[in-house]
């Protein structure tokens, strides 16, 4: 039988020391490589918790898909950095007036359209479309569907930026150039009473 009590080392200092010490500080220091190795797994495992964790970039909760879909009414068009009299045509349309009081239909599914109100620039029209959003980069983004086309041969399409969207109120913004620099048509929504 070993007797750990009895037998004595010599320490880095030259001291004779029991081996029970030595043996003590053998189990502590193993202790101590647990302790450590759970305390970076933790460490570790938050890390990768907060890089998978969804991101915005203004502090506010991101905007869900869950939020624009439904029927909307576009009530008015504002501009950031550019005269209204500076945009010509929007968004495929003669005047950005045209959308001005618009039906907007958004389902779950992607499918979608506008109808647009007849005016004394404008002729009423309804036009098919495939929308999406991308909480990733916060955008709206849609492409028009016309008679007989598959929403997945469709490559060309209008991307908007979803400044945001809640049970009553969406705002999207289309960005143009504009001197040189990015300006915006802003689209204010309400939510359309069925």
């Amino acid at each position: 039988m070993f007797n750990a009590s009895r037998k004595l080392y010599i320490d880095e200092d030259g001291v004779k020391k029991p081996a029970i010490a030595l043996l003590k500080w053998k189990i502590k220091n193993k202790q101590m490589k647990k302790l450590i190795l759970a305390i970076a797994l933790c460490l570790t495992s938050l890390v990768v918790l907060e890089s998978c964790s969804p991101k915005t970039t203004t502090g506010a909760p991101a905007v869900r898909r869950g939020n624009v879909t439904g029927n909307w009414t576009l009530n008015n068009i504002t501009f950031e950095g550019i005269p209204d009299v500076a945009v010509r045509s929007f968004l495929g349309e003669t005047s950005y007036k045209c959308f001005v009081g618009s039906s907007w239909r958004l389902t779950n599914s992607g499918n979608g359209s506008y109808a647009l109100p007849a005016s004394s620039s404008c002729g009423a029209k309804t036009q098919n479309i495939f929308w999406s959003v991308s909480t990733a980069d916060e955008t709206f983004q849609f492409k028009k569907i016309y008679e007989g086309e598959k929403a997945k041969n469709v490559t060309e399409g209008y991307r908007l930026v979803l400044t945001s969207a809640n049970d009553n109120t969406m705002t999207v913004k289309s960005p143009i150039e504009y001197s040189g620099k990015t300006a915006y048509v802003v689209m204010n929504f309400v939510k359309a009473i069925n």
